[in-house]
C-alpha cells in the first residue's frame, strides 16, 4: 500500500455517480424488467473507464471503479452469495433502521420524509440454505473493467471495494444457521474468495463496513458494553474472512451511515476506535469531516495508530453540497499529520460521494478541492507544492 512519504496522497471511499442510462439498466435488472443484456456490460466497462479518467483528472491518486456495477448492498449480496430466498415482507415485519435512535426523538422528521424517509420494505431476503460464493463472474468483471480503465494511465494505486460480513448480515436475514456467529462466519468463509481474488489481481482490497458504527442506531436498547460485544464478534468474523491476506493490501472503511439526517445519536468514535483497529488492515478510512464527527480528531491524541498503519480521514463529505474550501481541507490534514506523522495520513472522503450529493458535478468539484487541499498541506508539511 502506498505511503505518503513525500506528499499527501488523495483517495476516496468508493461509490461514484452512475450515468443515467447505466443506472436505468441496473435497476431494470434488479427488478426483473427488460433491459439490453448485451449493452449492459459494454456500458459498464466504458463507464468505469470514464470514472477512472475523471478521478485522475481531478487529482485523485488512489482510484477505483466507482462501484458502478453495484446498485445497492442487497443486490450485491445476492449476486455474490447463493443460499437466499426472497419473500414479501409480512404485515408484522419490522426493518432495522440505521437511524433508529434518532427516529425516537425526531419521528415527525422521518415520517414526513424530508431528506430521509423510513422507506418501504416490500420484499425481504432470507438465508435459507448453506451459503456459497457464486460471484466469480461478477468479481472477474470488476477486476477486468478496472484494469482496462487504468491501462496506460498515470496513478499511484487502485482499489476495489467489497462488503464486510457484518454489513451483509444486516441486509440478508438468517433463517438457516443456528446462531448469529455461525451465520457471520459462513458469510466470511464465502466472501474470502472475493477478498482473495481482488488482492491476487494486484489491487488493494477495501472492506466497506458502515454497520460497524451505524448498527448502534438499529438497537436503541443496547448499552455501549453490549454493543461493543456485538461488534467484536463481527470483527472476528471479518478477520476470519481476511485470513492469509497480506495486511498491507487491505484497507478498511467505516462510517456512521450516509443518510442525510440528524445523526444526533451516532455512537462516539472513542467508544469503538479500539475495535476498528482490530481489523486486519493496513489503513483505516474513517468519516471525519461532517458536523457530527469532525471534532473526533481529538480521539487520536489519546489513541496511538499502530506502527506501520495509515489513517485515511474523511476531509470532504457527502452531507452537504457545499464545496469544502481547500484551505479548510489542508487544515484538517495538517491537524492529523501533526498527531500521527505526515507519512501516515492520506486524504479521503467521509463516504462514497455517489448519489449522496445533489449532482455529479458537485462530487467532482469536491475531489478537486481535496486535491488542492492536499497540495496546500504538502507545502506546509514538506515545504514543497508536490
Amino acid at each position: 500500500m502506498k505511503r505518503s512519504t513525500e506528499r499527501i496522497l488523495v483517495t476516496h471511499a468508493g461509490s461514484l455517480a452512475r450515468p443515467k442510462e447505466l443506472m436505468e439498466m441496473l435497476l431494470a435488472r434488479n427488478d426483473g424488467k427488460p433491459y439490453d443484456r448485451e449493452s449492459l456490460p459494454q456500458r459498464l466497462r466504458s463507464a468505469v473507464a470514464e470514472a477512472a479518467q475523471k478521478q485522475i483528472e481531478c487529482g485523485v491518486d488512489i482510484v477505483n471503479d466507482g462501484e458502478l456495477g453495484k446498485s445497492n448492498f442487497s443486490r450485491y449480496a445476492r449476486e455474490r452469495l447463493s443460499g437466499f430466498v426472497e419473500r414479501p415482507a409480512g404485515p408484522d415485519f419490522k426493518p432495522t433502521s440505521i437511524f433508529g435512535r434518532d427516529m425516537i426523538e425526531f419521528p415527525d422528521y422521518f415520517n414526513r420524509g424530508g431528506r430521509t424517509s423510513i422507506g418501504h420494505h416490500s420484499r425481504v431476503f432470507y438465508c435459507a440454505e448453506p451459503l456459497k460464493y457464486v460471484g466469480h463472474d461478477e468479481v472477474k468483471a470488476d477486476i477486468e473493467n478496472l484494469k482496462a480503465a487504468l491501462h496506460g494511465k498515470q496513478f499511484e494505486e487502485a482499489f476495489l471495494p467489497a462488503i464486510a460480513p457484518g454489513t451483509m448480515e444486516h441486509w440478508m436475514k438468517n433463517e438457516y444457521y443456528p446462531t448469529e456467529e455461525a451465520y457471520l462466519f459462513a458469510i466470511a468463509d464465502a466472501m474470502h474468495e472475493e477478498y482473495k481474488a481482488i488482492v491476487n489481481a494486484g489491487f488493494v482490497l477495501q472492506i466497506d463496513d458502515p454497520d460497524l458504527a451505524d448498527a448502534w442506531q438499529m438497537f436503541p436498547q443496547m448499552s455501549v458494553a453490549d454493543y461493543r460485544k456485538y461488534q467484536e464478534m463481527r470483527i472476528d468474523a471479518l478477520n476470519h474472512g481476511l485470513r492469509d491476506l497480506p495486511i498491507d493490501r487491505v484497507r478498511f472503511h467505516m462510517c456512521w451511515g450516509s443518510y442525510h439526517g440528524p445523526h444526533k445519536y451516532d455512537i462516539p468514535l472513542k467508544d469503538i476506535v479500539d475495535i476498528i483497529l482490530k481489523v486486519r488492515a493496513g489503513a483505516y478510512s474513517i468519516e471525519a469531516s461532517n458536523p457530527c464527527h469532525e471534532h473526533e480528531w481529538r480521539v487520536w491524541e489519546d489513541v496511538k495508530l499502530p506502527d506501520g498503519k495509515i489513517l485515511i480521514p474523511g476531509v470532504v463529505g457527502h452531507y452537504s453540497d457545499f464545496i469544502e474550501h481547500p484551505q479548510a481541507i489542508a487544515d484538517r490534514l495538517v491537524r492529523y499529520a501533526k498527531i500521527m506523522g505526515r507519512e501516515n495520513v492520506i486524504a479521503g472522503t467521509d463516504c462514497g460521494i455517489g448519489s449522496r450529493v445533489g449532482h455529479p458535478q458537485v462530487g467532482w468539484a469536491k475531489f478537486q478541492a481535496m486535491a488542492e487541499g492536499a497540495r496546500l498541506a504538502t507545502k506546509q508539511l514538506w515545504g514543497h507544492d508536490d
